[in-house]
């Protein structure tokens, strides 16, 4: 399996396991939904590069972590992020490839929508970088 294939197997199941966040969501994606209820978080844009060394086979894959709230302000949203690093720490190997460090790049929130539609949303981008077991 591929590096960003595992690294994003990884990080949903890391997501889902944590309970206070799936208790302020109503799912969680892989990939954004073409339709879903809010509040629900889904794990987007996932590149890969080539990291390592002499004996080290390695990646570093970028993936994104999306979240939506149709709230008034974005103070569940701000407990929701609170909860993607804490998960992606615990983040396990997978399918023959370890995360050795997880690291937040940025991110971003704002509201989005119009008139009724209103939503806030959050965009969390995460530098991961893994190594091959074995």
């Amino acid at each position: 399996m591929s590096a960003e294939v595992a690294a994003r197997a990884a990080v949903i199941a890391a997501l889902r396991a944590d309970g206070a966040l799936m208790d302020g969501l109503n799912d969680l994606y892989d990939s954004e939904p073409g339709r879903a209820s809010a509040p629900y978080g889904h794990v987007g844009e996932c590149i890969g590069a080539d990291w390592g060394g002499k004996d080290v086979e390695g990646r570093e894959v970028r993936l994104t972590i999306g979240l939506r709230s149709a709230d008034e302000t974005p103070a569940r949203l701000a407990g929701m992020i609170a909860r993607i690093d804490p998960a992606i720490g615990q983040a396990q190997a997978r399918d023959g490839w370890r995360i050795v460090t997880a690291r937040l790049v940025r991110s971003r929130v704002a509201r989005d929508g119009a008139g009724a539609a209103l939503e806030w949303r959050a965009v969390i981008d995460y530098r991961l970088r893994v190594v091959r077991e074995g």
